[in-house]
């Protein structure tokens, strides 16, 4: 079902940003996993890709042609739309996947995304549900964290983040998002512009009842916007300073979960976490310190961990 550029030229369709068309026929592009990082639907392109290159990692894209809302990444491949309509028959125009390939010791471990939809390699698994496209932005963003990301990285054994591990991962539920909803009204606007960076995901904006222009890629605001999540996230994982101090419940006895999603294992076990975290902001420092590769980039390209630091102050 792929074909290359060259096989879709030589029978005549031509690239329409980076769908292929020919009278009434179009083919979509072929979305791999190095295609995609978190909120980024245009992280990788082939065309950057020597023709003689015998390496599996896309280059960076440059950030003039990210700044540009009608520039779309060309894929390997190309796969008939009808054929995509057969594989995944949905009403909207975009999709949700995370990747496949990844490492406890990587970078980061969950990388999802939305993109506009197409084809996907088996190494980018689609994560469909039947909730409100709102709760799934809710659930993006999630996933996206840092918090979400240490957790996760207890679940994973290989390089495979398989959809039975998905189907595991603590995530907040979406009745934390229903129940509260100035989170959601916190998250969606953020979400919206780290996502929205595109025309290809207008129909994504719309049916968020959005009708403006993609938002500009603007590298600060892009970092600014999530660390405001992830301290977010941090707060909705770990719970507040009174859930963290509970009283242990007797041994075997489970209570009410406090407003922190994980805090109702904290709180059993909250002698011997106090020791070591005596607030939930110690947790959140250790966390940080537990991804040694951002660190370690932070501070070769700004003198100190400025990703730890940015989320703590919004923390704070």
């Amino acid at each position: 079902l792929f074909k290359t550029r060259e096989q879709m030229q030589s029978v005549g369709y031509e690239l329409e940003s980076n769908h292929f068309v020919k009278d009434n026929n179009r083919w979509l592009p072929l979305y791999e996993a190095k295609m995609i990082h978190h909120f980024h639907h245009r992280f990788g392109d082939y065309a950057d890709l020597p023709n003689d290159s015998a390496s599996t990692q896309l280059p960076d894209v440059p950030l003039e042609r990210l700044q540009s809302a009608n520039y779309e990444p060309l894929p390997r491949y190309w796969v008939s739309e009808a054929e995509v309509l057969k594989a995944a028959p949905v009403d909207n125009d975009y999709f949700m996947g995370f990747r496949d390939i990844t490492n406890s010791t990587n970078e980061r471990t969950v990388i999802t995304a939305y993109f506009p939809r197409s084809g996907v390699s088996n190494k980018l698994p689609l994560l469909q549900n039947d909730f409100p496209l709102l709760q799934n932005v809710m659930l993006n963003s999630c996933l996206n964290s840092f918090a979400c990301d240490f957790v996760s990285r207890f679940k994973i054994g290989g390089t495979s983040l398989n959809f039975f591990i998905a189907k595991q991962l603590a995530v907040i539920p979406p009745s934390v998002f229903t129940s509260t909803p100035w989170i959601g009204e916190y998250i969606l606007p953020r979400a919206l512009e780290l996502i929205y960076t595109s025309h290809s995901l207008a129909p994504f904006a719309r049916d968020l009842g959005y009708d403006g222009p993609p938002f500009i890629w603007d590298e600060q605001r892009r970092f600014y916007i999530r660390c405001e999540l992830d301290a977010l996230f941090f707060h909705l994982y770990l719970g507040s300073e009174s859930d963290w101090q509970g009283t242990p419940p007797p041994s075997g006895h489970l209570t009410t979960p406090p407003s922190g999603y994980l805090a109702t294992s904290s709180t059993r076990y909250s002698t011997a976490h106090l020791a070591h975290f005596p607030i939930p902001r110690h947790a959140v420092e250790y966390i940080m310190e537990t991804f040694p590769i951002v660190k370690r980039k932070d501070e070769q390209e700004f003198g100190e961990y400025r990703t730890k630091r940015r989320i703590l102050e919004i923390y704070d």
